[in-house]
């Protein structure tokens, strides 16, 4: 994974100003509470991720209101992602809010099951 060091800066102010779905995931994952490893706010190629377990390649992405009416590009992100490795997992963010536990069982769930180069959602 190639990090992109112009994009640094850009996330260290999306970890300051961090949504509430995204704070409230990061306390239940940080460190390796479930048992994977993870890092917020990471800059790979021209994007920033949400999520990242280097250890498995595993992107998570809390996806809210921003991303409606961005289906092309988050498309074209995902596709970027997997061609990097990576598989990526969508959440969404009222999922965080109203179900942690279904939420964390899923992305381990996920993780110990994964294929390479996939995109797994739930909503």
């Amino acid at each position: 994974m190639k990090i992109n060091t112009d994009l640094l800066h850009l996330a260290s102010d999306l970890r300051k100003k961090a949504t509430l779905s995204e704070r409230l995931l990061w306390a239940e994952i940080r460190g390796s509470k479930i048992g994977y490893k993870f890092i917020r706010q990471q800059p790979i190629g021209r994007y920033i991720v949400d999520f990242l377990c280097r250890k498995e390649n595993v992107v998570i992405e809390v996806d809210g209101d921003s991303h409606d009416g961005q289906t092309e590009r988050d498309h074209e992100r995902d596709e970027f992602l997997k061609s990097q490795d990576l598989v990526v997992v969508h959440i969404h963010d009222h999922e965080v809010k109203k179900n942690m536990g279904g939420v964390l069982k899923f992305i381990k769930g996920s993780i110990a099951t994964r294929t390479s180069s996939s995109v797994i959602t739930r909503y």
